[in-house]
C-alpha cells in the first residue's frame, strides 16, 4: 500500500474518531444539562439547533425544518426566537412586543399571542434553517439514531481491520500450502 493510502486512511480514522467524539460528547452534554439544569436547549458557545416540530409558524417555517440559532444580548420586535416553556417543551415564535424583561410572542399562523415570558426564558434567535433536515436530527437524537452510529462507527473501524487480517491468513495458508507442496516433491 503506497504511502498516500496509509496517510489517507489514517486521516479517514481521524475524522471519524472526531466526529463520533462530538456526536457522543454533545449527547452527554445534553444529557446532564436536561437531568441536572432543567435546561432543555443547551447552547454550546453561544450555539444550538432546533427542530420544529408544529406548523404555528408557516409559512416562514415548516414542520421539520432544522433551525439554527444563536445567542444574542438583545432582541427585537420581529425576530424568531426559541424559548423554554416551563419544564418540558421548547417553543419557536416571532417576537411581537417586548416591555422591559417581558417578551410576548406569536406564531406567524397563529391568532392570538402567546402568554408573556421573561426575555431570559429566551435561549436564541433563528438565524437560518435547512428544510426537511430536523427528520434527521431527531432520528440521529433517538437511542435507536445513536445506537445506529456506534455500530456504524465500530463497523468502519473493524471491517477494514478484519479484511486485512483475512488476507494476510490467506497469503499465509498459500505459503503454508506451496511449503508442503515443496516438501512432498
Amino acid at each position: 500500500m503506497s504511502k498516500a493510502k496509509k496517510r489517507l486512511k489514517l486521516v479517514g480514522r481521524v475524522a471519524l474518531i472526531l466526529l463520533i467524539s462530538l456526536l457522543v460528547g454533545f449527547r452527554l452534554y445534553s444529557w446532564n444539562a436536561r437531568a441536572i439544569g432543567g435546561n432543555l436547549m443547551p447552547m454550546p458557545f453561544g450555539w444550538g439547533v432546533s427542530v420544529v416540530l408544529s406548523g404555528s409558524m408557516e409559512p416562514a417555517l415548516s414542520v421539520d425544518d432544522l433551525v439554527l440559532l444563536h445567542s444574542v444580548e438583545t432582541y427585537e420586535v420581529g425576530d424568531i426566537v426559541v424559548y423554554q416553556e416551563g419544564t418540558s417543551s421548547l417553543v419557536i415564535h416571532r417576537i411581537v412586543s417586548i416591555d422591559g424583561e417581558t417578551v410576548v410572542t406569536m406564531g406567524d399562523n397563529n391568532d392570538a399571542p402567546d402568554d408573556p415570558i421573561n426575555m431570559k426564558a429566551i435561549k436564541g434567535k433563528a438565524v437560518a434553517s435547512i428544510p426537511f433536515v430536523g427528520i434527521v436530527v431527531n432520528f440521529l437524537q433517538s437511542t435507536l439514531g445513536f445506537l445506529l452510529i456506534l455500530i456504524a462507527a465500530i463497523l468502519l473501524f473493524e471491517l477494514p481491520y478484519l479484511m486485512q487480517r483475512k488476507k494476510a491468513t490467506d497469503e499465509q495458508e498459500k505459503i503454508k500450502e506451496e511449503i508442503r507442496k515443496l516438501k512432498g516433491e
